[in-house]
């Protein structure tokens, strides 16, 4: 049965490494079969229709990307009512949920780095963790933030890639 599934490339026109322009993720997209396609932003945020289960379209979008830009991506592939279920969850309140991050994981991380993750603290950043989903709030900026989705990837040990509240949401509304 073909159901709307939203995947989110990590690094994508990041700080002006791996250059993936819209119409060049639009073009790969149509090219790997997807239909009812959309992308929004130029950061690696596709919205489509497959049967494909979740693995097969993570593998076979990162494989189209590293045959033809030579790239390594990591690929999550969510649906939306697991995208929606992730905002709902998000224990922040309101005026916090707006400024934060949602860090979604590809896989569950072994009970013991998830212990090692929650000995850590830093001030002015919170952090809430689900199987699914890191929900982050740097108070200071996310740019001056000692955690990131690397230091996430690093103590886990899993695939990671972060979205903002504003991309969360506006995701969930082109999908639904």
């Amino acid at each position: 049965m073909r159901t709307i599934k939203i995947a989110l490339l990590r690094g994508i026109n990041v700080g002006g490494h791996k250059k993936f322009s819209k119409a060049d993720q639009l073009d790969m997209a149509k090219q790997l079969g997807f239909q009812d396609i959309q992308i929004y932003l130029h950061t690696g945020n596709w919205i489509f229709s497959s049967e494909k289960k979740r693995n097969d379209l993570e593998a076979e979008i990162s494989a189209a990307i590293l045959k033809k830009y030579d790239w390594e991506v990591p690929v999550i592939v969510k649906t939306v009512s697991e995208i929606r279920n992730m905002l709902e969850l998000c224990p922040f309140p309101k005026e916090t949920l707006e400024k934060s991050y949602f860090i979604l994981l590809q896989s569950v991380p072994s009970p013991a780095n998830v212990a090692m993750l929650k000995e850590v603290s830093y001030p002015n950043e919170l952090v809430h963790y689900t199987q699914e989903c890191i929900y982050f709030y740097p108070a200071i900026g996310a740019g001056r933030a000692k955690m990131s989705t690397n230091f996430f990837e690093k103590i886990l040990k899993v695939t990671a890639t972060a979205r903002n509240f504003n991309t969360i949401t506006k995701l969930i509304a082109l999908a639904s």
